[in-house]
């Protein structure tokens, strides 16, 4: 269906951008960390320059592609049609699975804000309520989706900007330091720990490419959403979280669903923690219309030109796929129930890891791929071998932070990455090739 939906303008994307890493990552961050202890900043240093690298390669692959697609069009120039596939079925299983672990948070803060004590089954209902109701509010198309998320991402972003900024007067150093490393892990060990997680608070920064059909002269715009919004977030997340680890004692993180919450009500008193805890749900629910916003066109954008079922590619009047995110509310449901867990924190935590993994392999194809895309669209040769040699600490970055997440989730991405394997093979080889066969003539 042709539509004539307004465009998201370059701030809007950026915004999308922030909120999706903003609420995606930092609402239940602080938590996860403190198993780690402080030592973690380490490991945000590393994902930081490694995002901020992966995020420059984005912006070039960005303001060089003339494929359609994002990670998939980007992928298509090295391994084609394959690896087109792959990148954006990679990527859309992983955001399905984030779109679960970002609800769960949600469901989080508000259980402690309203005082709630809910069993494991009540928790996956709530999540599967609040995912349902982000993929109706994007029914009203891409513009719309814009200008909720410019507000609700105010409900994160303010909380933690008044911590990196002022939160340097509650800070206790001796705090900072006595958890520098709580469980005498070594070195290696203890950063590595915390890579998984700290990359999860990234991921986001390729949604702005994800969506370059929804924009506004996308190859201006998503280059300059993609890097300034990780470089922004980027320097928010490292001053936050480390300051919050001298303000609140390690023990009570540890055992918190709502760590911004309880920093503020550190800070000031439990009224103001309340505060926060609402502003953050009111922010994780951003997020999630967001991210269900992005996965729709990861559909949307792959069955455009053929490697998705034709029903994600069918819109409404205001652009947006409706079809198919009924199909990806189906899974999104089926799995929450799946990973229902006594845990809150160890269920977000399982998804966590599971969505990392499957969201760097695309990250990995693009890496492999854009020298060849730069060397096909003409760029100069500065740019090419500049692209190249950043390419190869991309690769070394996303490879580590696979190791990072461990064996189970390894296992869990492999196997779904096969599977995506095996289903385009037998959708667009054998089973052409047996059709075809079939209606050959006999002599």
């Amino acid at each position: 269906m042709k539509t004539t939906a307004k465009k998201m303008s370059v701030f809007q994307l950026t915004t999308l951008v922030a909120a999706n890493m903003m609420g995606a990552g930092i609402i239940m961050l602080p938590t996860k960390l403190a198993e780690v202890g402080t030592i973690s900043v380490l490991s945000w240093l590393i994902t930081a320059v490694g995002s901020l690298i992966l995020a420059h390669i984005f912006a070039q692959c960005g303001t060089f592609t003339t494929k359609r697609g994002g990670m998939g069009g980007y992928s298509e120039y090295m391994f084609g049609r394959t690896g087109h596939f792959m990148a954006n079925y990679a990527y859309a299983i992983s955001l399905v699975i984030a779109n679960v672990a970002i609800a769960i948070s949600a469901v989080g803060y508000a259980a402690v804000l309203f005082d709630l004590t809910l069993s494991p089954l009540q928790v996956s209902l709530a999540t599967i309520t609040l995912l349902w109701l982000a993929a109706v509010l994007n029914f009203g198309g891409n513009a719309k989706t814009g200008r909720i998320s410019n507000i609700t991402v105010w409900g994160a972003i303010l909380p933690v900007l008044f911590i990196s900024v002022a939160g340097w007067y509650w800070f206790d150093p001796t705090m900072y330091k006595s958890v520098w490393n709580p469980g005498q892990l070594p070195f290696f060990d203890a950063v590595s720990e915390a890579i998984a997680l700290t990359l999860w608070a990234f991921l986001g920064f390729e949604s702005a490419a994800a969506n370059m059909d929804a924009v506004e002269n996308p190859k201006r715009n998503v280059p300059i959403a993609t890097f300034f919004g990780t470089l922004a977030v980027a320097v928010i997340y490292v001053l936050s979280t480390n300051i919050m680890a001298g303000i609140v004692p390690n023990a009570d993180l540890l055992n918190s669903t709502a760590p911004f919450g309880l920093a503020f009500a550190h800070m000031f008193n439990e009224t103001v923690g309340r505060i926060v805890m609402a502003m953050m749900v009111i922010s994780c629910c951003g997020a999630i219309l967001c991210w269900q916003f992005t996965l729709a066109r990861v559909f949307k954008s792959s069955a455009d030109v053929g490697l998705f079922p034709k029903i994600f590619a069918k819109v409404n009047k205001a652009d947006a796929p409706v079809k198919g995110l009924f199909i990806i509310l189906a899974v999104q449901s089926l799995m929450a129930l799946m990973t229902t867990d006594a845990s809150l924190n160890r269920q977000f935590e399982n998804l966590v890891n599971l969505a990392v993994v499957t969201n760097v392999f695309p990250y990995i194809l693009c890496c492999l791929a854009v020298h060849v895309m730069l060397k096909k669209e003409g760029a100069g040769m500065a740019n090419r071998v500049s692209i190249m040699v950043l390419s190869v600490f991309a690769l070394a970055y996303s490879a580590y932070a696979i190791y990072a997440c461990g064996e189970g989730p390894i296992i869990g991405g492999a196997i779904a990455i096969v599977i995506g394997y095996i289903i385009y093979q037998l959708a667009f080889n054998v089973v052409p090739r047996a059709v075809r066969a079939k209606q050959r003539p006999t002599l």
